[in-house]
């Protein structure tokens, strides 16, 4: 992975840049049962689906993940059919360029997981080390959906810098992060597809936030603080603070009518906790103690679904991350987060140690 330092007091750890688009190597090829026009290549973690002969074990290829939204070029018109994306405009300010997504597919009954181009595609003088970044290079941006309905509202400012945004690295980039960490024991929970929240106490002030922004708490246009309210987050931010001696932040996702299609058929919008955070410390409470504290205020977390000893592979972890969800049985989970019980870091993850795992079944059906 690639790193980009940062002032973040909290964890005080370089953050991840997610490559887009790498120079890999491919590991192995595998033939497709009744397919004669293609193969499945495996690449870092991920299986994807290629042209037969296109590819040989050994090979450096442009890897592009899940994601990706690539550029309008030449080489990429062949995706216009299925994975061309209109621009997005907000007035007069660009949001989103147009491009082609790379998203989740089957083919002939086969998960294929980001695209595979030679090392052709780079402009000359570009790195061709294995794992060397070529995102920036080749134009390659990260997709993002639509915001969901009721994200507008008054804005306080960016992110602030004492909080670490959430988010969680793809297991199939850890390989030997699973190896330096195997027979320790982690806890799983489900990944719940919703918006990002965030909400802190920080020298008497409370705020709230969404994934990129500080917004203003008072603004109930704005469905992050209208949960706040509703929940009274304020008050049991204090209360965990005159408790338990720390400044505290709370993580979670915000699920519910308006966002992310409701997919857990719920009434109204809802928070579930996934961090709890000592500011004063500038750390991540351990995982036993956190689930006692929000219990004692009333906060739900997100499912926990129980101890796991870590002895599998990357596609025995896909394969457990596949299920239904615990809010609602008819709906798949997004996935699974790995964290172990006491809070330790790991420079491949770039800070905490902490990973998830996405459901292939849940991206098939739901990932637009």
């Amino acid at each position: 992975m690639s790193f980009i330092r940062t002032n973040d007091p909290l964890s005080r750890k370089v953050e991840v840049v997610r490559k887009l688009a790498s120079i890999q190597t491919v590991n192995t090829i595998e033939p497709i049962p009744n397919a004669d026009a293609i193969e499945r290549v495996r690449v870092l973690g991920w299986w994807v689906v290629a042209k037969k002969g296109e590819h040989r074990p050994g090979d450096k290829i442009v890897y592009c993940e899940i994601d990706s939204l690539l550029p309008e070029r030449a080489e990429f018109e062949f995706l216009r059919p299925s994975s061309f994306k209109p621009e997005v405009r907000d007035g007069d300010t660009l949001v989103r360029a147009a491009g082609f997504r790379i998203r989740t597919v089957k083919l002939r009954g086969q998960v294929s997981q980001g695209i595979c181009f030679p090392l052709a595609i780079l402009p000359p003088g570009a790195p061709t080390d294995e794992g060397a970044d070529v995102t920036e290079l080749l134009g390659v941006a990260k997709w993002e959906p639509p915001l969901p309905v009721g994200m507008g509202g008054k804005v306080k400012g960016g992110f602030p810098g004492f909080l670490s945004k959430t988010d969680e690295t793809r297991v199939q980039v850890l390989e030997p992060v699973l190896e330096r960490n195997r027979g320790k024991t982690f806890f799983v929970t489900e990944k719940l597809d919703g918006t990002s929240f965030t909400a802190f106490l920080r020298a008497d002030e409370f705020g709230i936030c969404s994934r990129n922004l500080h917004m203003d708490e008072a603004d109930e246009t704005n469905v992050l603080a209208r949960v706040a309210k509703k929940l009274e987050l304020e008050a049991k931010l204090r209360a965990i603070r005159d408790r338990h001696g720390f400044s505290p932040a709370v993580q979670g996702e915000i699920i519910g009518p308006g966002i992310q299609k409701n997919k857990y058929g719920l009434d109204a919008p809802d928070l579930r906790v996934f961090n709890l955070l000592d500011l004063d410390a500038g750390r991540l409470v351990d995982y036993a103690p956190a689930l006692a504290i929000l219990a004692d205020v009333g906060l739900q977390t997100v499912p926990q679904l129980g101890p796991m000893v870590l002895d599998h592979t990357i596609d025995e972890l896909v394969q457990f991350s596949i299920g239904s969800s615990v809010l609602n049985p008819r709906t798949p989970r997004e996935g699974i987060v790995l964290r172990p019980p006491v809070e330790e870091r790991d420079p491949d993850v770039g800070g905490r140690l902490s990973f998830k795992v996405i459901n292939p079944q849940f991206l098939l059906k739901f990932d637009e």
